[in-house]
């Protein structure tokens, strides 16, 4: 958009001049900088009425006014930051200026992005936080700005790490916690708070055990194994699978179980002489051999 302003101030320009009849001047006293939000006037010179224009990346203005006397601007006149462009068109030569109007300098919110929203425990650089700084006109700011970022975890621990913004985005990465849980992830900015909530689930199960038993219903093997955890004492997620097999002479049998309350359990054939084991993901577990007994 500010390549296209100055086109856009020349065409005006032209067509300025083409109403006054006379050619531009640019001598206008109109400030090189306005802030946003910020009331001010400009001061006229000569006598008699005159249009004024601005053309602006977000809005224009006309107004009617008398030379000579200041032009006035409220604090909601000019608010979109950007390039603008002004005439005063009148039976005198067409008085010109560009300006810029530039974002406010205090920051009023904050745009929060976090990801992943849910991710394993105990990952290095694993969730990603984004800020971008706007004021109170949704004005991008642009200067440096130094934003805190929070994980905390349900029990209360918390890493902290500060960013600074550049052209008003402020970025970084942060480690998953050791603990699985809901942990608040927060970008702070004075008194600006924003929150997003990351879900932070066990890892892949570090080790299993499993024990045997026959059952006196069914005759069969009773097999089940103790919580599965992962490396980090954190119980892994229900519907995790384990799969158990019995290898036997002449053959194998495997069944997959979902955990369910951290625990799988299920039957196998009582074979006498075979050799059960379990696994899940890349974990295994130990193996029994089966002789029959109880």
């Amino acid at each position: 958009m500010r390549r296209t302003i100055p086109f856009m101030c020349a065409f005006f320009a032209l067509i300025g001049t083409w109403l006054s009849g006379q050619s531009s001047s640019g001598d206008w006293s109109f400030p090189a900088q306005v802030e946003a939000g910020v009331a001010f006037s400009v001061p006229t010179t000569g006598s008699g009425s005159a249009t004024l224009y601005i053309v602006g990346p977000a809005n224009t203005i006309r107004r009617e006014i008398h030379l000579g006397e200041n032009i006035s601007f409220g604090a909601d006149d000019l608010h979109n930051a950007g390039h603008y462009c002004a005439f005063l068109v009148a039976n005198s030569p067409t008085q010109s200026a560009e300006f810029d109007v530039v974002a406010s300098q205090k920051p009023a919110t904050l745009s929060f992005l976090a990801k992943p929203s849910r991710l394993p425990v105990n990952l290095p650089n694993a969730i990603s936080g984004v800020a971008f700084i706007f004021d109170t006109f949704r004005n991008l700011i642009v200067r440096p700005e130094q934003v805190s970022f929070e994980l905390v975890e349900q029990n209360g621990r918390a890493q902290s790490r500060i960013a600074t913004s550049r052209n008003g985005v402020a970025w970084l990465k942060m480690n998953s916690a050791a603990k699985a849980g809901a942990a608040d992830f927060r970008a702070n900015l004075g008194s600006i708070h924003e929150k997003r909530v990351i879900q932070q689930v066990a890892g892949d199960p570090c080790s299993l055990k499993i024990s045997a038993r026959k059952s006196t219903q069914t005759g069969k093997v009773t097999l089940e194994t103790e919580p599965v955890r992962d490396c980090n004492g954190n119980p892994v997620s229900d519907g995790t699978i384990v799969s158990f097999t019995e290898a036997y002479e002449g053959g194998q049998s495997t069944v997959d179980v979902p955990l369910k309350r951290g625990i799988a359990r299920t039957e196998l054939p009582a074979r006498n002489g075979a050799v059960i084991s379990a696994a899940s993901g890349v974990v295994m577990g130990n193996e029994i051999r089966w002789s029959g007994g109880l």
